[in-house]
């Protein structure tokens, strides 16, 4: 770490981490629709949350962080949302990956050796991790071909957001008697990025597939071999605490989309309607204020178990709702001026699309969720 950085570090540590995502947004937001137009990696913004500890809060502080828990990295990430949704929801990939391993090293004694290096190059050399996203849920992607010594790994992972910044990809393949997981280098000569992420929505998170072609992964690297097409321990830790990150982005792009909207009705004072969108576009937002409160309080409270799984999902789908929907409201309230880009509803419009496409999609939450509730089997289901 630089001088420059260790000052900045410094003087973040007597600013709350609210604070400084507060004062970030602010930041970001002068940056989020050029991102937005050229579908640009918001770079700029990444070095930031580094220089001000962000990407390091979530490691416990007998590592080296701030010792941040699910529930304040959420807050923190929620409040980015209102600056740039592409950074909060980028963010929250890299963060949930660190909150994980913070979790298991507090928690799963005979899991801290293996967390611990992860969580120490995190705080120690700024790493970001990456994730491989919904295109690895519970059943896995790619193939581990067995070698001496370990497994070649031939993968195309979707959806790596963050890419262009990331130090490790935490990743999955699947061998012939498990899937396997394990992190890759980004530096890797076997690992690309490829330039694909042209989209509707969350233009800026520099979310490219990732191919694997060919990397030795030795035996002991993997840090985890787990069973094929079921839920797994493993599994259900990442379900309880990675979704309330992810989904604090899209509350907070509904939070800002309904300050602009109110902004700009508040000028055009008198209107019939207007009380009553105002009043329908609030109860919206409040319905997924309050769900994602309840996935805090499932992660903060509960111990990974199918049990917080479902709770944390149920979550997850009012969160989609109300968001989406407050949005849409908020698009209505402003009425024509809320078409123009400039006035930036429109891109929160596209962005808070995306809480539609992460797992567990709608049918697959109700029938786990019901499932769960008559007593019947849900290893399965995912």
């Amino acid at each position: 770490m630089n001088t420059t950085m260790e000052m900045t570090a410094a003087a973040a540590a007597h600013e709350g981490l609210a604070e400084r995502a507060g004062r970030l947004a602010a930041e970001f937001a002068a940056r989020a629709e050029a991102h937005d137009r050229d579908g640009s990696f918001v770079a700029e913004n990444y070095a930031r949350l580094k220089e001000e500890g962000l990407t390091a809060a979530a490691v416990p502080a007998e590592l080296g962080g701030e010792g941040a828990d699910v529930g304040e990295m959420a807050d923190a990430i929620r409040r980015l949302a209102h600056g740039c949704g592409s950074t909060a929801l980028a963010f929250a990939m890299h963060t949930h990956q660190v909150v994980i391993p913070a979790w298991r090293w507090r928690n799963q004694p005979a899991a801290a050796a293996k967390v611990e290096p992860v969580l120490r190059l995190v705080a120690g050399k700024g790493a970001i991790l990456l994730s491989s996203g919904g295109g690895d849920w519970v059943g896995g992607s790619g193939r581990a071909e067995k070698a001496e010594g370990g497994w070649h790994i031939h993968a195309v992972k979707p959806f790596v957001s963050g890419g262009p910044a990331g130090t490790l990809l935490m990743t999955t393949a699947i061998a012939d008697d498990g899937i396997l997981h394990f992190a890759v280098p980004m530096t890797a000569p076997e690992v690309r990025r490829r330039d694909n992420w042209n989209t509707l929505g969350m233009r800026g998170t520099g979310s490219d597939d990732v191919a694997i072609d060919g990397f030795f992964l030795a035996e002991d690297k993997a840090a985890l071999k787990r069973p094929k097409g079921e839920w797994h321990p493993l599994f259900q830790i990442i379900a309880t605490l990675a979704f309330p990150l992810i989904y604090a982005a899209y509350v907070g792009i509904a939070e800002s989309a309904r300050d602009i909207a109110l902004g700009m009705a508040r000028k055009r004072a008198g209107e019939a309607r207007q009380p009553r969108l105002v009043g329908e576009m609030e109860t919206a937002l409040r319905a997924a204020q309050i769900a994602h409160r309840r996935m805090v309080e499932v992660a903060r409270d509960m111990a990974p178990s199918a049990e917080s799984v479902s709770e944390v999902m149920i979550g997850r789908q009012l969160v989609e709702q109300g968001a989406i929907r407050a949005v849409e409201l908020a698009m209505e309230l402003a009425a024509g001026q809320g078409f123009y880009r400039a006035a930036g509803l429109e891109r929160r419009f596209r962005d808070v699309q995306g809480a539609r496409y992460h797992p567990m999609r709608r049918e697959v939450q109700r029938l786990y969720t019901g499932s769960l509730v008559l007593g019947d089997p849900v290893a399965n289901i995912y």
